[in-house]
């Protein structure tokens, strides 16, 4: 072996190593962010931790079991460190249970920003700059993260049986918890007529755009949304384009 090439090799090891370095290094620093990010919101949880509800009287023919109230969240500190913040969005048993951003005059202002307002990769679930408490859609974006945190976990959903299983989704706000339940999962191009479905004129227009919804959606769950009720989408990225989206549409119970 030549001394030039003895150099050459010499060289290209030290290079490698140092990309073995550098590349180690990134991986490091971005698992330890995403395990910060997860004791932060895991903090925010216990700040607003469920609380129990008082006990109600029964009927002597109604069992105790039966219409349990729903036990709710306390919110007060949560908006009182973050005045952005509107709510409380969960899934039982998944990841996914994080507060919600409201931004009307920054529509995307947290979509890399944490609690505290610095960067973040993975940012924080935030409602439409359209929307507000009586708009017939409430939107809801968030990132598909490979951890499957924040919407990542909404991946799931394109299998019914996981669907089935985690088919109740809550959100709370000042105005109280509401309960909605899923009817239709639609892979979209961000371009899709739903995103634009805020507010129905009518009960014709709400039939039209749910009835349009659920032709597209990957399975039947059974569930059609009727008029005067609620509609909550949570919506990630979706696929391997820049423009896929996945909708998972609920309607309030």
């Amino acid at each position: 072996m030549t001394k030039t090439r003895r150099i050459s090799l010499l060289i290209l090891s030290v290079l490698l190593s140092a990309v073995t370095v550098v590349s180690g290094f990134t991986v490091y620093r971005e698992l330890s962010l995403q395990q910060k990010e997860k004791e932060d919101f895991a903090a925010l949880a216990k700040l607003v931790q469920i609380t129990s509800p008082k006990p109600q009287q029964f009927d002597e023919k109604q069992s105790p079991s039966d219409d349990k109230p729903e036990p709710v969240r306390s919110l007060a500190p949560l908006f009182a460190q973050n005045s952005d913040c509107i709510g409380w969005l969960s899934i039982p048993d998944t990841q996914l249970n994080y507060p919600v951003m409201y931004t009307p005059e920054s529509p995307q202002k947290y979509l890399r920003r944490n609690f505290d307002g610095g960067y973040s990769q993975s940012g924080i679930p935030f409602l439409d700059y359209r929307c507000d408490t009586g708009c017939t859609n409430r939107m809801i974006y968030g990132h598909n993260m490979k951890n499957r945190t924040m919407f990542g976990t909404l991946i799931h959903y394109t299998d019914p049986a996981y669907a089935a299983a985690h088919s109740v989704i809550t959100f709370q706000t000042a105005d109280g918890l509401e309960k909605y339940t899923v009817f239709a999962v639609v892979p979209v191009q961000k371009t899709d007529a739903w995103y634009s479905f805020i507010r129905a004129a009518d009960g014709a227009e709400f039939a039209k755009q749910v009835a349009l919804l659920r032709s597209k959606s990957l399975y039947d769950t059974g569930v059609t949304p009727v008029y005067g009720q609620q509609l909550l989408s949570l919506s990630p990225c979706y696929g391997s384009g820049k423009d896929g989206r996945l909708i998972v549409a609920a309607a309030q119970l």
